[in-house]
C-alpha cells in the first residue's frame, strides 16, 4: 500500500484553498462538484495530496487535539518566520526531542493540527 491522500471535512473551501496555498505552499490539484451542497479540492504537493471537502449543510467538524498532519520543512527558523509575517500563530513549540529534530505546531482554518517539522 500507498498514502494518496487524507481528507479534511472544512467550513469554508475558498478559505482553506488560500491557507494550504499562501501559508504551507501546496497546489490546487483539482476541484469538483461533490453532490448537494458539496465541492471538493485537492491540493497537492508532490504525490500526496489532502482532500477538502465543503459542505455548506453539514454541521462544522472540531477536530480538537486529533488528526496531526505533519509537513517537511528545509529550515524551522526561516518557516517560524514565514508563519509569524502571514500573521498565523505557531500555537506550541518549537521543540527539538533529539539532535536531528525540530518542529512547531499551527492551525489550519478549521483548526487542524500542522505538525512543521525539520529532520537533519
Amino acid at each position: 500500500m500507498k498514502f494518496i491522500f487524507a481528507t479534511l471535512h472544512v467550513k469554508n473551501l475558498e478559505e482553506s484553498i488560500q491557507f494550504y496555498e499562501n501559508i504551507v505552499g501546496m497546489k490546487l490539484a483539482r476541484r469538483f462538484p461533490g453532490g448537494p451542497h458539496t465541492e471538493i479540492a485537492f491540493m497537492a504537493d508532490g504525490p500526496a495530496e489532502i482532500e477538502l471537502i465543503c459542505n455548506t449543510e453539514a454541521e462544522p467538524v472540531v477536530y480538537g487535539e486529533c488528526p496531526s498532519l505533519g509537513l517537511s520543512v528545509e529550515d524551522l527558523d526561516q518557516a517560524m518566520e514565514h508563519m509569524k509575517e502571514q500573521g498565523v500563530e505557531i500555537v506550541s513549540g518549537p521543540f527539538q526531542p533529539n539532535p536531528n529534530t525540530r518542529f512547531f505546531f499551527i492551525h489550519d482554518p478549521d483548526g487542524v493540527n500542522l505538525e512543521i517539522i525539520e529532520k537533519k
